[in-house]
């Protein structure tokens, strides 16, 4: 049975168990403060679990993709050294919203694989809990008496809370869990030792497949349980697994889930997998890394420096640098795989294929740019390796270790693999010591205490009715108090409420909660799962009390100028650059709009005043909107409007229509009643942010008004301070010329005085013993004007140290200039001695052994320069 067929029919079983089957959510998280990225089936439905919402389904099955390089469950060391272990991963599951319970679970699972899979029953193991002590827990005989009517008692072993007590993470849904295992090992070593003696065991042979959680807790911030209003089923089954244990591998890598892109690399880098250790890491790494890198691309993260971005572009590099320090990529080659993977997964996840061009030219990008970060790491390694040849020693200390770490991606492995091939090491323990400090700084900067919610009223779900009503009567479901380094925030949830909660770009309201004398100020609105919480500057003094909701109106309705500008911009980038265009991301508050899309190459002058020409002509024509609320999710589609990859949808959602056919997307957001509202929009900024993905920002109504009036103000500025000429543009470019015809005279005139001087300071030059010897202090116009005189001086003397020091406008600066012969025979170095003259004028700097320069501040010290530079000559 192939990968696909064994996918289909997990979910095939399941559908025929009477389970809903839902699309995989994306890999990204959204409006979950606990979680960046998907890292189990469960986490779609967590609000089932916490009774936030009420599911349209009580019995749910699905293929999920999940990320686990982050927090709590973090794989990405042990990917590519091990057999088993993956970034992104397909989580096979069955859910039970309080509907059927263990019995059910426990049968279905033990049919469907040794029934329907037909895997081997006397190779599995099956666990369950056996109780905890400190959360006052008891064993779990329950589901120890059902697993008997399906397994032998020997075969089913009891685990403690690490094993068998699942937890989404610090806080949330949780309970006990039965897992099942398989043992892959040949049956000669079967009989040496018993699979129950290896079970949880690490071994890679003896491995878990699937994990049926019993969910019945809730895990408060102080560390208790509650129970859970319903009880719950959540079971997640590795896909990769499954597939290596049906189709009887050693390795997961071995299955039709990988081998497809192992013989890829193989075929682009003529290494061979199966034959050297460091290769099949490399060629693991490659093949795990690309679908991780993909899926995230697909569903709206690109790679970047911050948070869920630097996580993908982390392991992009990875992939990379095995590919390049064991394979012998130095071109970019991941990007290349794309097609592949369209073609394998295609099928079950269709965003993949449907954005193989964006993905596939965003990794290139990636790729080549991390290519050139490799190179300059080298250089630098380069350096380091001359600087300590200089010094007579021998060790990379941890700091600059981590240097390289921090700035160029250089791993330890990768430093030290480096240092040992040119005779030298690095200081290990000094780089985790480095390392930890890094980490202490990030979790001290992140430290937060979260209280558990306190129930103030029915805990029944929230109705958002800010779409109609701006203002409205309510009452405090709950709220709570989060401890930060920064000081306490505050978070109440209404039972009704007129606030936008923060989603698809669009910021959340602000505005006050009235009653009676009492007036609480919501300083921001956001999500937390499908959660409304309410920032808020304090508690009320009666949290039982009824409360009158107002949004600030100013703020909502620029907010809503802005969103439906994005709209309009949204279709005429379409007009303008070609279908292709797709948005990226987008940013919509009070004061502009910001709007990220998929092209890649720069917008010209024109294409720019034609998108902006459009939008404002929808504007003047006052186009009413049409919304409408509740529509099936296909019925959406089949209409043409726009959905954005990255976005999790419902069966219901909200269409949001300006025109007959001009721009029909699905959208959450708040919305002016006609186009007519926004007034006027203007393009203010037009670039890059990322491989392939362009970023406008706008503004509309009063502040593009602003805007343009400003920009006539200068004009007339400029008119004036030219005496109003007949052609502004003209003008402004003759003197421009003029400019431009006086900087050249001016240089002219310093090469003469650079020339001049350089005659004066050959006749300056003393020759002590075969070395000839400058110690000179100068004026010059600039620092580039320094280093151009002193490699002249190189060129033209033999032999030559020389020490400058320079007033250049009143900043000092010095120069270190030395002969090869001199830094080879005579163990000098320019960067040395540069650094130690820089004390004199507060500064430093550095550079090569034969030519390094300084800066600093203290002026009057190129004085003292001169005398230390006279010391160091006496020892040559």
């Amino acid at each position: 049975m192939d990968a696909k067929r064994i996918r289909s029919t997990f979910i095939e079983y399941f559908q025929s168990k009477q389970h809903q089957f839902v699309p995989s959510s994306p890999i990204v998280v959204k409006n979950d403060p606990t979680l960046m990225f998907t890292n189990a089936g469960m986490n779609q439905f967590k609000d089932f679990f916490l009774g936030n919402e009420i599911p349209a389904y009580t019995r749910a099955t699905n293929s999920q993709k999940c990320l686990r390089v982050s927090g709590k469950h973090n794989d990405l060391e042990e990917v590519g050294v091990d057999t088993y272990h993956h970034t992104m991963f397909e989580m096979l599951g069955n859910w039970s919203f309080g509907d059927y319970f263990k019995k059910e679970a426990i049968a279905w699972s033990w049919e469907l694989l040794t029934e329907i899979y037909k895997l081997p029953i006397e190779r599995l193991y099956v666990t369950v809990f056996e109780g905890d002590k400190g959360d006052g827990l008891d064993k779990d005989m329950e589901a120890f008496d059902m697993w008997t009517a399906h397994v032998d008692k020997e075969r089913i072993l009891f685990g403690d809370k690490k094993d068998n007590f699942w937890e989404m993470g610090d806080i949330g849904p949780c309970g006990p869990c039965s897992e099942i295992h398989i043992d892959l090992r040949p049956e000669e070593e079967i009989k040496v030792v018993p699979g129950k003696d290896l079970v949880n065991a690490d071994h890679p042979q003896v491995i878990e497949i699937w994990n049926l959680v019993f969910i019945q807790f809730n895990r408060q911030a102080n560390g208790s349980l509650s129970e859970l209003p319903a009880k719950h089923i959540d079971t997640g089954m590795g896909f990769e697994r499954l597939v290596r244990a049906i189709q009887k591998k050693s390795s997961n890598y071995d299955t039709d889930v990988f081998t497809p892109f192992i013989e890829a690399v193989e075929a682009k880098s003529g290494k061979k997998y199966g034959q050297d250790e460091k290769i099949d890491i490399a060629i693991r790494v490659i093949v795990d890394h690309i679908r991780a890198i993909s899926f995230t691309i697909a569903d709206g993260q690109l790679p970047s420096n911050n948070k869920a971005g630097y996580v993908i572009r982390r392991i992009l590099r990875r992939a990379v640098r095995y590919g390049y320090t064991f394979l012998g990529f130095n071109k970019p080659f991941l990007y290349e795989l794309l097609p592949l993977l369209s073609e394998h997964f295609g099928e079950m996840f269709p965003e993949i294929p449907s954005q193989e061009e964006f993905i596939s030219k965003v990794i290139y990008e990636e790729e080549a740019s991390f290519l050139r970060t490799l190179d300059n790491g080298l250089k630098r390694l380069d350096q380091i390796k001359t600087d300590l040849e200089s010094k007579g020693e021998q060790v990379i200390s941890g700091k600059v270790a981590f240097e390289l770490y921090d700035t160029f991606g250089f791993p330890l492995d990768l430093t030290s693999l480096i240092a040992r091939e040119n005779g030298i090491s690095v200081d290990e323990k000094g780089f985790t010591e480095e390392m930890t400090k890094q980490k202490e700084r990030s979790r001290a900067a992140a430290e937060q205490e979260t209280g558990d919610w306190i129930l103030v009223g029915d805990d029944a779900g929230v109705q958002f009715v800010g779409y109609d009503n701006l203002e409205s009567t309510t009452n405090i479901i709950k709220y709570r108090e989060i401890k930060e380094k920064k000081g306490t925030k505050y978070q109440l949830v209404l039972e009704e409420t007129p606030f936008y909660a923060e989603s698809g770009g669009q910021v959340g309201d602000g505005g006050v909660l009235v009653s009676g004398e009492e007036t609480i100020k919501v300083l921001d609105t956001k999500k937390e799962n499908d959660l409304i919480v309410h920032f808020v500057e304090k508690l009320p003094q009666n949290p039982s009390a009824s409360f009158t909701a107002k949004v600030n109106v100013s703020q909502r309705e620029l907010t809503m100028n802005n969103h439906t500008a994005t709209h309009l911009l949204h279709a005429a980038l379409k007009e303008v650059l070609g279908d292709h265009v797709q948005q990226k991301g987008s940013l919509v508050n009070d004061h502009l709009l910001r709007f990220d899309f998929s092209h890649f190459s720069k917008m010209t002058d024109d294409e720019i005043a034609q998108v902006e020409s459009i939008v404002n002509k929808k504007i003047r024509e006052n186009i009413p909107l049409k919304e409408q609320r509740n529509v099936p999710i296909e019925d959406a589609k089949n209409m043409g409007a726009t959905a954005l990859f990255g976005e999790k949808y419902g069966e219901f959602v909200r269409v949001i229509t300006f025109g007959h056919d001009y721009s029909v997307e699905l959208c959450g957001g708040t919305h002016v009643s006609s186009t007519g509202k926004i007034g006027l929009f203007k393009i203010v900024s037009e670039g890059s942010i990322s491989s392939g993905v362009r970023r406008i920002e706008a503004i509309t109504a009063g502040a593009a008004e602003q805007y343009v009036n400003s920009q006539i103000s200068l004009v007339k500025d400029l008119e004036e301070l030219l005496k109003s000429p007949k052609d502004l543009k003209k003008s402004v470019e003759n003197l421009l010329q003029e400019r431009n015809e006086l900087k050249k005279e001016i240089e002219g005139l310093h090469l003469k005085q650079a020339g001049a001087l350089k005659e004066d300071l050959v006749k300056a030059i003393e020759n002590v013993e075969g070395v000839n010897q400058l110690i000179a202090k100068v004026n010059l116009p600039s620092a580039d004007a320094l280093k151009k005189l002193a490699f002249e001086l190189k060129n033209e003397v033999d032999q030559l140290v020389a020490v400058i020091a320079a007033d250049i406008s009143g900043k000092p600066q010095i120069a270190v200039v030395i002969a090869e012969e001199l830094v080879k025979n005579k163990q000098l170095n320019a960067g040395a001695m540069v650094r130690d003259l820089a004390k004199e004028i507060q500064g430093g700097g550095g550079g090569q052994p034969f030519f390094a320069t300084a800066g600093g501040k203290k002026v009057e010290g190129l004085d003292q320069v001169l005398v230390k530079a006279k010391e160091m000559f006496s020892s040559i």
